[in-house]
């Protein structure tokens, strides 16, 4: 049975009771189960995410919206659904309500998720990348990145996607007063690669410590952006820097010549790599979700502690 509270937001099973309990939540997306990840393995991956929420010590709740209801903790037959189907909405907080209203199938972005999930009290997110600036189009950025500016939550993340300008979008990560620590390394992670070229002001040894952060800018009560915690992969696990060189610029290429825009361009660059890299990019992003999954359970299990 699911659960209404007065925010119109469901609550899975799970998540109602870990509420009650006072346990820890870390909430995860549904756009990589959706749109990001290849069937079959999407499914798979997506409860393998949720299982290393749980060996890490926290309650996952995976955000999603069934019949244009939002649900926060959707259960299995629910992620089968947004999974298998072929007409499963790309939600990001500006198409929040008017999806609600069309009653479809939904899967949140890292904005609607972000969004939906400081609605529910819920103050950390695992997810593999963020979105940013594209590349050589300075105006043409996602959506993730003013919803971040707004939104008290703590983002465990592999970085930005390094198909973006990561230049770009660390500039306007500062310019919005969004804080980005990172993990155990002054270097801002590329998604795919460990170490994107970019240092970090700021950086954290322990989650007890990114724990600490957020309580502080809690008790502060003045910053009320999120706090981006980069997470790199080890360098043995990271895709190899020359091949990922190789593959972007063939991809960007394709763009070019295939006359690919907007909101194409992620999916198709990302498809891209899988396919040029023989399903190695792919490996490489199930490992660093899942390292993102278990050190967010570990940061909400400090918050609850």
């Amino acid at each position: 049975m699911l659960i209404v509270d007065d925010y119109e937001l469901r609550y899975g099973d799970e998540v109602a009771q870990a509420r009650r309990d006072g346990r820890p939540i870390v909430a995860l997306e549904t756009t990589i189960v959706s749109h990001g990840l290849p069937r079959p393995d999407n499914l798979r991956v997506a409860r393998e995410i949720e299982r290393a929420v749980r060996d890490n010590g926290a309650v996952p709740a995976t955000i999603g919206m069934i019949g244009g209801q939002l649900v926060v903790g959707v259960d299995d037959a629910q992620l089968t659904r947004l999974a298998t189907a072929d007409d499963v909405a790309k939600l990001s907080v500006r198409d929040l309500a008017v999806a609600a209203a069309r009653g479809v199938d939904g899967a949140t972005t890292v904005a609607g998720t972000s969004a939906v999930a400081a609605a529910a009290g819920i103050r950390v997110f695992a997810t593999g990348g963020l979105g940013g600036v594209h590349r050589g189009a300075p105006y043409d950025e996602s959506a993730d990145l003013v919803t971040l500016a707004r939104t008290p939550i703590a983002v465990v993340c592999a970085g930005v996607k390094s198909i973006l300008d990561v230049g770009a979008t660390l500039e306007r990560l500062e310019t919005l007063g969004v804080s980005v620590v990172g993990y155990r390394s002054r270097k801002f992670p590329g998604f795919f690669i460990t170490d994107s070229g970019y240092p970090l002001d700021w950086s954290a040894d322990s989650p007890e410590q990114i724990a600490a952060m957020l309580r502080a800018q809690r008790e502060q009560g003045v910053h009320r952006g999120a706090l981006i915690v980069a997470n790199p992969l080890p360098p043995e696990e990271q895709l190899d820097p020359s091949l990922h060189d190789q593959v972007l610029l063939s991809g960007l290429s394709k763009l070019d010549t295939e006359q690919i825009a907007g909101k194409a361009v992620t999916p198709f660059l990302l498809a891209h790599f899988h396919s040029a890299t023989e399903g190695r990019s792919l490996e490489v992003n199930v490992r660093l979700i899942l390292r993102n999954a278990a050190l967010a359970a570990q940061i909400a299990a400090r918050m609850a502690g």
